[in-house]
């Protein structure tokens, strides 16, 4: 069915999006400790979301979308995860899948948005699965893990490879399946980012038919089927060099988060009748944490913004930048986990208790530093090697 355009809406400017976001934030972290509980991100910050368009950024404008560019993804991120890295987790992941079901073709984007603009995807990129061609399309199997907010999504993005009958493999690549076709497993049972849900599932000889694909090795580069009716600079975003920068903004926005909650819980404090915040060691460690998060900052998002003027301009990434892009990410998030840990290190014994927000706030902040696509010695090793080989130029 195809979808009923809205492209005849007025879009938000920038301004009002990150004005949303900001509006947003005390709920969020009224609801933290509730979501971390539950394991999942309550109902209420979905819909939440779904009012203020937040899952609509790098949507197409045919589906209601705004078609912004990915550093403003990155901003709205940042300020969510301020208040709570889980729900801000999600809301930058479904943004980035909304983003990517764009690139498919649009047959498939019509499957998806074409009778509600409000449908979220979740992703699982690992290539664990496996696609045997059939006729029109393949049959696909897989068991995929890391699937955040599967719990309020009925599509899904699997990475997996075509397996040829002499059992070579083509990929990997990217198949979209409708939740009837997945079985969730609730095995999120983790330290950091509890909120997220991120489960596993299981996808067991589902047909998948052929315009649910979408080129792997060409998305990577910027290059989709999608882009024969969106034509956004937002849509040739080259997937995970520069989209890799939604994890830069959400590590950035926790360790936010975990100086702000150091700061108002260190200001009262006293140790044997002495005002901590009157040491000198106390107001250095929270300057010195504030400026690495201020250059972490700086670094990731001078990143983003440089490559959306490229992408305005009509003009093209090359590796060297993807790898810049990496390195920077990665060596933002190194920052950002700095800082957090010298801060809430700082806080004293009595920060390890759970329950409060600075420890579920640092939790969650080891979650996003931890993720495969912000390794620094992987993204520093990559760079280096362009480098070092005369490949920048």
């Amino acid at each position: 069915m195809m979808a009923t355009l809205r492209t005849e809406e007025a879009l938000p400017t920038r301004e009002e999006i990150l004005a949303r976001a900001r509006a947003l934030a005390p709920a969020l972290k009224e609801r933290a400790a509730a979501c971390d509980a539950a394991g999942m991100v309550p109902a209420e910050t979905i819909e939440d979301y779904r009012r203020a368009g937040l899952f609509r950024l790098a949507m197409p404008r045919r589906y209601g979308g705004y078609e912004m560019g990915w550093d403003v993804l990155c901003e709205v991120s940042q300020i969510l995860a301020a208040a709570c890295g889980s729900q801000a987790w999600i809301q930058r992941i479904c943004a980035d899948h909304a983003e990517m079901v764009a690139g498919f073709p649009p047959k498939t984007q019509d499957e998806v948005w074409g009778e509600d603009h409000d449908v979220i995807i979740s992703a699982a990129f690992d290539p664990t699965g496996r696609a045997k061609p059939v006729d029109g399309g393949w049959r696909y199997s897989g068991r995929h893990g890391f699937s955040s907010g599967i719990d309020h999504c009925v599509w899904h993005i699997c990475g997996g490879f075509i397996e040829a009958a002499d059992g070579s493999l083509d990929g990997p690549h990217f198949f979209l399946v409708p939740r009837k076709d997945v079985t969730v497993i609730d095995d999120w049972n983790v330290i950091g980012l509890a909120g997220t849900g991120s489960k596993s599932f299981v996808v067991e000889d589902a047909f998948v038919p052929e315009h649910r694909f979408l080129d792997g090795p060409k998305a990577r580069v910027g290059i989709t089927a999608g882009q024969a009716v969106n034509k956004a600079p937002v849509f040739r975003t080259p997937r995970g060099g520069i989209t890799s920068t939604g994890f830069a903004a959400l590590a950035v926005g926790m360790a936010r988060g975990v100086w702000q909650e150091y700061v108002d819980y260190t200001r009262p404090r006293k140790s044997r009748g002495i005002p901590i915040a009157d040491k000198q060691s106390t107001q250095i460690i929270a300057a010195r944490s504030a400026a690495e998060i201020d250059a972490a900052e700086a670094l990731y998002l001078n990143t983003i913004r440089g490559a959306m003027r490229v992408l305005e301009e009509g003009g093209d990434l090359s590796a060297f930048d993807l790898a810049t892009s990496r390195r920077n990410v990665a060596y933002a998030c190194k920052m950002a986990l700095k800082a957090g840990t010298r801060v809430f290190n700082a806080a004293g014994g009595r920060a390890l208790f759970a329950g409060s927000a600075l420890e579920r706030q640092y939790r969650n902040l080891l979650g996003a530093a931890s993720h495969h696509g912000v390794v620094w010695d992987v993204a520093a090793t990559a760079w280096g090697k362009i480098v070092m080989k005369g490949g920048d130029e």
